[in-house]
C-alpha cells in the first residue's frame, strides 16, 4: 500500500511540473486583458517588398 501512495505522490509532482507553464501562460494571459504578448502588429497587416511581390505573382496566376 505505501508504493501506490509513494507512486501517487510522484505522479503529481510530475504533473504540476509538466503543467506549470501552461498555468503561467494562463495567468499572464488573464492580466493583461486578453493580450498575452502585449501590443504587437500581426503579420497579415505587415507591408513588405517581398509581399507585394508574391501578391502580384498570385493575382496574376488567379486571371
Amino acid at each position: 500500500m505505501g508504493e501506490i501512495i509513494w507512486i501517487t505522490f510522484i505522479m503529481w509532482i510530475v504533473a504540476c511540473v509538466a503543467f506549470a507553464p501552461l498555468a503561467y501562460f494562463i495567468y499572464i494571459y488573464s492580466m493583461k486583458e486578453g493580450e498575452p504578448f502585449g501590443n504587437i502588429e500581426p503579420h497579415s497587416d505587415s507591408e513588405s517588398p517581398l509581399l507585394k511581390v508574391i501578391n502580384n505573382l498570385v493575382s496574376k496566376f488567379k486571371k
